[in-house]
């Protein structure tokens, strides 16, 4: 689903489409399993995600989607192959005719790290 890109992020195409919920959301198991493949195998050998090796199933993914960053938890009734962004959410990302396939952007286990971070220090940032 997503392939290396640079040294701050994978790269991907999937579905963009409105939501009606409060936040942004993917497929529950696609979650799962990118945050596993991806952020615990960039973690050092036996290092675990829950402690500090990359985001847990309740922590949200963080993509890059039409040039702003967004934090994506997983959620039951999301379409594999689906992010599914609120209303405000899209107006940020400027994409218009959806559902539309679009490249996405995944930051790295330390690049989402940094992100949230600034988020949690700069709530009005949106990540």
């Amino acid at each position: 689903m997503f392939a290396q890109f640079s040294s701050g992020y994978y790269l991907g195409r999937l579905y963009v489409e409105p939501r009606a919920g409060a936040r942004p959301a993917m497929h529950r198991e696609q979650h799962e399993h990118v945050s596993e493949q991806l952020y615990t195998a960039e973690g050092s050998a036996g290092e675990d995600a829950s402690e500090g090796g990359g985001p847990t199933p309740e922590q949200p993914l963080v993509m890059r989607i039409g040039g702003t960053h967004v934090p994506v938890h997983g959620a039951e009734g999301v379409p594999e192959r689906t992010v599914a962004l609120p209303e405000d959410w899209l107006d940020a990302t400027r994409l218009r005719n959806l559902p539309t396939l679009t490249e996405v952007l995944l930051a790295k286990r330390e690049r989402a790290e940094q992100l949230l971070n600034m988020e949690e220090e700069t709530p009005t940032m949106g990540v």
